[in-house]
C-alpha cells in the first residue's frame, strides 16, 4: 500500500477543509488509518484514527470539529475539518497500519489564518 494525501490550503478561522488520503495496492480494507500533524517545532500528534472496522477515535483538541470517514471501494480516507482555528495549522499526514506493516503518506499542509 501507498498514499497519497491531498486537500490542504489557506482558510480563514471557522473555516472548512477536507483532506483526502487516497490508497494504491491491496488490501487496503484491512488497514486502520491515522490522520497526524505537526506544527512547526512541535512533535507529531494523533488527530483521529479509523479502524478497519470502522470505530473512530479523535485527540479531544479536534472532537466535535473533525470528522474521519472511509470509503474501502475508493480506497480512500477522509478527514473533514470544519471550525478550524489557527491553533490547527500543521502538515498533516495520513498513516496505514496493519502490523507489521505502517506507511506513511506524504504531508498536506493547513494554514488557518486569524
Amino acid at each position: 500500500v501507498q498514499l497519497q494525501a491531498s486537500g490542504g490550503g489557506l482558510v480563514q478561522a471557522g473555516g472548512s477543509l477536507r483532506l483526502s488520503c487516497v490508497a494504491s495496492g491491496s488490501f487496503f480494507s484491512r488497514y486502520g488509518v491515522g490522520w497526524y500533524r505537526q506544527a512547526p517545532g512541535k512533535q507529531r500528534e494523533l488527530v483521529a484514527g479509523i479502524t478497519s472496522g470502522g470505530t473512530t477515535t479523535y485527540a479531544d483538541s479536534v472532537k466535535g470539529r473533525f470528522t474521519i470517514s472511509r470509503d474501502n471501494a475508493k480506497k480512500s480516507v477522509y478527514l473533514q475539518m470544519n471550525f478550524l482555528k489557527p491553533e490547527d495549522t500543521a502538515a498533516y499526514y495520513c498513516k496505514a497500519e496493519t502490523l507489521p506493516r505502517t506507511v506513511w503518506g506524504q504531508g498536506a499542509q493547513v494554514t488557518v489564518s486569524s
